[in-house]
């Protein structure tokens, strides 16, 4: 009797950081998630910056005999990295191993279940009764993807929606504005009593860690008014089904990724020079096949 074919393995593919404690927690992430789905090979690494490099965790999976992956960006947004430098990074391992196939699941936000744990981290740091005074500053990371930017928006929006904050306002800390400093003072004039920080990222590293410094030095500068700064996201419970179920929407074909707007796709002012540009994959510094000359193959600013 032939057995049963394996099913596609689970690959999770996030960016990189330098932080090693962020690095750690997607790798301890991913590790959690093989006990989640029996008789299913799960591997993860990364495009840049953290081992393991993604070319190592497919070669890992190859070699235990997987042919079919279903690849889970683990970004919160369709910016650069989900649409193009991800996808790119995996048609060059099917170069590297012939015979492979995979299906691209969709980024994680926003989502409901996401919203859910970003009102945790709020109520880590506020008493509900003080909601209708208080300000939520959701701080993402920024891109020069204006699509990937409306999202967070849009995720800010969802936040303020029947849970009783005086608003939401977006900030970014990187590559968009308004930045960090920029979003408070418009808390400010918009009246705010109180403003909690909440940083919409995943995990630790570099970015979360600088928008909590850069709170800290508008708040000492501003002293009348009451600023908190919320932890990441983190591991949780929330994220792992979430990232489970991008994994069966990817086996399903059911992928509702909106490019209505993507700048790939139709010419937004400003950037109709990206519609159709070519996309090419990252170069990761533990890949072998690293040439050291990768500054000219980044399809975005960084």
């Amino acid at each position: 009797m032939t057995p049963p074919p394996q099913p596609p393995a689970l690959l999770l593919v996030g960016h990189g950081t330098r932080d090693d404690a962020g690095a750690e927690a997607f790798r301890s992430f991913v590790a959690g998630l093989r006990g989640r789905l029996p008789g299913v090979p799960v591997g993860g690494g990364f495009i840049e910056l953290s081992p393991p490099p993604l070319a190592d965790a497919v070669a890992e999976l190859v070699a235990a005999g997987v042919r079919r992956f279903a690849a889970v960006p683990l970004v919160l947004v369709s910016a650069g990295h989900a649409k193009g430098d991800i996808p790119a990074a995996l048609a060059r391992e099917k170069e590297r191993h012939p015979g492979i196939s995979y299906r691209y699941g969709r980024p994680l936000g926003p989502h409901p279940a996401l919203l859910t744990v970003l009102e945790r981290r709020l109520d880590e740091v506020l008493d509900r009764a003080d909601r209708a005074a208080t300000t939520v500053l959701l701080v993402g990371r920024g891109s020069t993807d204006p699509d990937a930017n409306s999202e967070v928006h849009k995720a800010a929006r969802l936040l303020w929606e029947g849970r009783g904050l005086a608003g939401v306002e977006t900030a970014f800390v990187s590559l968009a504005d308004p930045d960090v400093a920029a979003g408070l003072e418009r808390c400010r004039r918009l009246g705010a009593e109180r403003i909690v920080v909440l940083p919409y990222f995943l995990f630790t590293g570099v970015l979360p860690d600088r928008v909590e410094r850069q709170a800290a030095e508008w708040a000492a500068a501003h002293p009348d008014l009451q600023v908190r700064c919320a932890g990441v996201m983190g591991a949780t419970e929330e994220l792992a089904e979430l990232v489970l179920e991008r994994y069966r929407e990817a086996l399903e074909g059911d992928v509702r990724m909106n490019c209505d707007t993507c700048v790939y796709r139709i010419a937004m002012p400003g950037f109709e020079d990206r519609v159709g540009a070519a996309q090419r994959p990252h170069h990761h510094p533990d890949d072998p096949g690293h040439d050291h000359h990768h500054g000219q193959n980044h399809s975005h600013a960084h």
